[in-house]
């Protein structure tokens, strides 16, 4: 169990010092343990801004291939009145939904990146690790939802290639 700083005459020593972008201050406890307090600086949450706008340029690429493939369905569809079809538009009509909440939780994510920043520029500290928390975890949601969907999308793969090699054991 971490000790907790409940009183300055607990401190024995201090020491600061920066990681990676966040500050931490060490504080040595009579008893020899030591805590990390964290502080964060108006660079860390910019930490997020590279990382973020890559993810949605991916997740907006895999969005314009999926409405190709889609529209390209639809039009198979029309013509052809092919019901085996229809499984593979569902399929892609999730894909569709989770590649919108994935960018929607990576649009906040990098939307509270900036609340962040400014709170930490206006001297809102609280506010500004609060805000920078939440978009943490927004992004991990994004990450998350990105796997399911790319798990899907092997299954899918996976069943074409079933369907491929049937074919080429019948013919």
């Amino acid at each position: 169990a971490v000790p907790s700083l409940s009183c300055a005459d607990d401190v024995s020593e201090s020491d600061a010092g920066e990681f990676w972008g966040v500050g931490y201050l060490s504080r040595r406890i009579s008893r020899g343990d030591i805590i990390l307090v964290m502080e964060i600086t108006l660079t860390t949450p910019a930490l997020l801004f590279p990382t973020v706008s890559l993810l949605m340029l991916a997740y907006t690429n895999r969005f314009l291939t999926l409405a190709t493939i889609i529209r390209s369905l639809y039009d198979r569809y029309h013509e052809d009145k092919d019901e085996s079809l229809l499984p593979q538009i569902e399929n892609l009509r999730y894909r569709v939904y989770l590649i919108r909440n994935m960018q929607i939780a990576g649009v906040l994510s990098l939307l509270l990146c900036v609340v962040s920043m400014f709170a930490l520029f206006a001297g809102w500290i609280d506010i500004g690790k609060l805000s920078f928390a939440i978009a943490l975890v927004l992004l991990i949601v994004s990450m998350l939802i990105s796997l399911r969907e790319l798990q899907i999308s092997v299954g899918a793969l996976d069943l074409l290639l079933t369907d491929l090699e049937e074919h080429e054991k019948m013919g």
